[in-house]
């Protein structure tokens, strides 16, 4: 993780990272790197932590905690960018350095986005995560994304991936989709009523469409 005023850390444990006043921060870092049995050190003018995670948790929670515990503890907001998790780091010990360069990027991404004294991880940014993580997670981010509607398509036998690629196509117009599809246009409105369900009522917002549109795409590349 990377922290500003610093911190950065790597999974099984998350990698994050911060920049202000590293004296200030480094004691705190380093005593919650003793605590939580994990490693701290400054670094470029920030603080990076190597932190072990917990069965059930992420890289976002522990980026937020640490933003939090290192922002109460020298008084001033903390930034927290974390890597994905981590696995078999005694084994590939150069994992490290990718997950360090990837806590350092979700950290200027925090820093772009106006989000001083949070805590994220590659996956909390959308399609701009795709950018950040080191490892370019696209069946992760296409699962996170539409993920519901295409287990729904798989389970039900219904054809909603389909109808959402003719959705955006059409430019959001169910006349012109229900031409594309021979359907009613009923038939439409129903499929993107069940779309709705499935990924909440804000999925025809500006960002989301964005995300979904994307997701869609590779879905179609991948599949």
């Amino acid at each position: 993780m990377w922290c500003s005023p610093p911190a950065s850390t790597a999974r099984p444990r998350a990698p994050t990272r911060r920049p202000p006043p590293a004296a200030a921060c480094g004691p705190a870092a380093s005593h919650l790197a003793a605590t939580r049995h994990g490693l701290a050190a400054a670094r470029d003018g920030g603080t990076v932590l190597l932190l072990p995670l917990k069965p059930g948790d992420s890289a976002t929670a522990v980026a937020r905690r640490t933003a939090h515990h290192l922002g109460s503890a020298v008084h001033e907001p903390v930034t927290v960018g974390a890597s994905a998790p981590v696995e078999n780091l005694a084994t590939r010990p150069e994992t490290v350095a990718a997950a360090y360069e990837e806590g350092r990027r979700c950290l200027d991404a925090l820093r772009l986005f106006g989000r001083r004294g949070d805590g994220a991880a590659a996956e909390d940014f959308g399609f701009v995560g795709l950018l950040l993580a080191g490892d370019r997670d696209i069946t992760g981010f296409v699962d996170r994304t539409i993920g519901p509607v295409v287990d729904y398509d798989a389970r039900r036998g219904t054809d909603l991936v389909r109808t959402l690629d003719a959705y955006f196509a059409s430019g959001m117009s169910p006349a012109r989709t229900k031409d594309d599809l021979h359907v009613h246009v009923n038939t439409v409105a129903q499929r993107l009523e069940r779309v709705g369900r499935l990924l909440g009522e804000d999925w025809q917002s500006p960002e989301r469409v964005l995300q979904i549109q994307l997701a869609l795409r590779l879905h179609r590349l991948t599949g």
